[in-house]
């Protein structure tokens, strides 16, 4: 494992900006639901069973074993590098979410949260190693996607009301696969569309008016 770390966290520090742009986009506009369902054989009084629950149950120990890798990941990382912070568990909805708090991880974080969204790839990666599941989870360093999110939620809103308002469509600067998300979301809240369109590093929304 402590050689598994070393080299994640090498990958990190020598990624360069291009490299960090390119972080795999998972999380563009519809989320793929990657959990496996677990098989559960029919019981005959249904009474006794309820299979819906057992497959809530499953997922949510799925997801929580997923965090706990991911902590571990991080854990190991944090020691390498000599930073301090504590780390949270968590599961939101369909994922699980992991987060470091600490007064001393910009590093971690970078320009408009390169290294994190890097960061937060490698870890994916190592949930996989140990599960064999493709991961979804959501790593945030020092409260920076929850303040992320806030933001780029009330620019979708904005924008929303000002093709609304115009009529025309508006395209807006590229932005990372987690900004992208959370515009889509806010854009369709609002009751209008939106698509991304371009490649990587350039990826960005489009807004458009009703109709």
């Amino acid at each position: 494992m402590g050689d598994q770390l070393g080299e994640g966290f090498g990958a990190v520090a020598g990624l360069d900006e291009q490299e960090l742009d390119s972080v795999v986009d998972e999380d563009d506009v519809v989320d793929e639901d990657v959990l496996d369902e677990d098989d559960v054989d029919e019981d005959e009084d249904d009474d006794e069973i309820d299979e819906d629950e057992l497959d809530d149950e499953a997922d949510m120990s799925s997801l929580e074993e997923e965090g706990e890798i991911a902590a571990d990941y991080i854990e190991g990382l944090l020691d390498i590098a000599d930073l301090d912070g504590d780390i949270d568990m968590d599961v939101e909805g369909d994922r699980a979410v992991v987060s470091v708090v600490g007064a001393t991880l910009d590093e971690l974080v970078g320009d408009d949260g390169e290294v994190l969204e890097a960061l937060q790839e490698l870890t994916r990666l190592a949930v996989h190693r140990k599960t064999g599941i493709r991961a979804r989870l959501m790593l945030d360093v020092g409260g920076f996607r929850a303040q992320r999110r806030s933001e780029l939620a009330e620019l979708g809103r904005s924008v929303a009301a000002e093709v609304q308002r115009t009529g025309e469509p508006k395209k807006l600067r590229a932005m990372s696969p987690f900004e992208r998300k959370i515009i889509h979301d806010a854009v369709a809240s609002a009751g209008l569309r939106s698509e991304s369109e371009g490649e990587e590093p350039n990826r960005r929304v489009v807004v458009f008016p009703v109709g």
